[in-house]
């Protein structure tokens, strides 16, 4: 592998700076719809999960990086604002999945529309990044 060229480093800056600049915009769109960041994404984590019973706790918590106790802790502090249900799987009472409420599907639906025009707004900035990391991307 060669050593990073200035380019490359300007390339990195301008990515990670996207990056974070994304992350706090959609930090304080989930404040503004009354989440938190966390619940935000564990909002997302439910409703993107592909198994349509929705996921366990520990796969929330794979999705959130969180260990087990602090994502029960995030899901009881959505289930007390209306956004979570669990919900016991008819095979195993033992094993709790999360579904989405309609209130939490609203406003994930809300956060999800605001965040793609967003994610369109970041594209031309980012893509040269991602495309060109070898070096051989189209232009």
């Amino acid at each position: 592998m060669k050593n990073p060229s200035q380019n490359d480093y300007q390339r990195l800056l301008a990515f990670r700076t996207g990056v974070r600049r994304f992350l706090r915009w959609s930090e304080e769109q989930a404040r503004a719809a009354g989440l938190t960041p966390k619940q935000h994404q564990l909002l997302l984590s439910i409703q993107g999960h592909t198994d349509p019973r929705g996921p366990t706790i520990k796969e929330a918590s794979e999705y959130l990086l969180l260990r087990h106790n602090s994502t029960v802790e995030l899901v009881n502090r959505a289930e007390a604002g209306g956004f979570v249900r669990r919900e016991q799987s008819d095979g195993d009472r033992r094993l709790v999945r999360l579904q989405l409420t309609p209130l939490g599907r609203e406003r994930l639906q809300a956060l999800s529309e605001l965040t793609l025009e967003e994610l369109k707004r970041y594209e031309p900035a980012l893509a040269p990044v991602l495309y060109r990391l070898e070096g051989d991307a189209p232009s």
